[in-house]
């Protein structure tokens, strides 16, 4: 580890992205692998998830939880993975990975030339996963663009102060993020995206 990743620890609740990328790098691990993520492990280790296993379950009831959240984790990326798939192939060149976390669909994905992907996620775990990405000299397979905001702030104007168009269709992706916000926050979330998005956007979210 050194010592930038070491100033940038994961914490809180974005932490738990560190825990989404340790089960992709176990998913990426298996033969018949829904999906490959080359980055996971990178990212698992970083944050002091990989090679250690996460502490055993006191009882049956919990062991079967935990597991239960794995198998999610591996079936809505590859749901997700299909879904931009999909988009890409119908002509949609604008990506958003709204709470990006250690997603690394930007290096692991064959993208049209000519896509344009943003995360958007707080300073924290960007500079975090900027650190990790130095360190496994990665390159994007498209134009990559990130975007330090809160969600609960004016993310569509960081947004737009990046390049996002809202007149060209985007695929909107929010996986993991929405079981973190409340109810009227999650109503704001979908409202903003719907005047962001021009016809033919897609958009994939997740409750889990």
């Amino acid at each position: 580890m050194t010592d930038e990743q070491e100033r940038v620890q994961p914490s809180g609740v974005w932490a738990t992205a560190v825990g989404v990328a340790r089960v992709r790098a176990l998913e990426t691990e298996r033969e018949n692998a829904l999906f490959r993520d080359p980055l996971a492990q990178a990212f698992a280790t970083a944050g002091g998830r990989w090679p250690s296993s996460p502490p055993q379950p006191d009882d049956e009831a919990a062991r079967r939880r935990r597991l239960g959240v794995a198998f999610s984790i591996v079936i809505r990326t590859k749901f997700l993975d299909d879904l931009l798939q999909e988009a890409s192939a119908s002509g949609v060149r604008q990506v958003v990975l709204l709470g990006a976390g250690m997603d690394s669909r930007a290096f692991r994905m064959d993208w049209p030339e000519d896509t344009r992907l943003f995360e958007v996620d707080t300073a924290a775990p960007l500079d975090f996963k900027a650190s990790v990405l130095r360190q496994e000299r990665a390159v994007a397979r498209c134009e990559r663009i990130t975007v330090a905001v809160d969600l609960r702030e004016d993310w569509p104007g960081a947004l737009a102060a990046a390049g996002h168009d809202p007149t060209v269709p985007t695929v909107w992706i929010a996986e993991g993020l929405l079981i973190y916000l409340p109810e009227d926050a999650v109503e704001l979330l979908l409202a903003r995206i719907s005047t962001q998005s021009a016809p033919g956007s897609r958009m994939g979210l997740t409750l889990g």
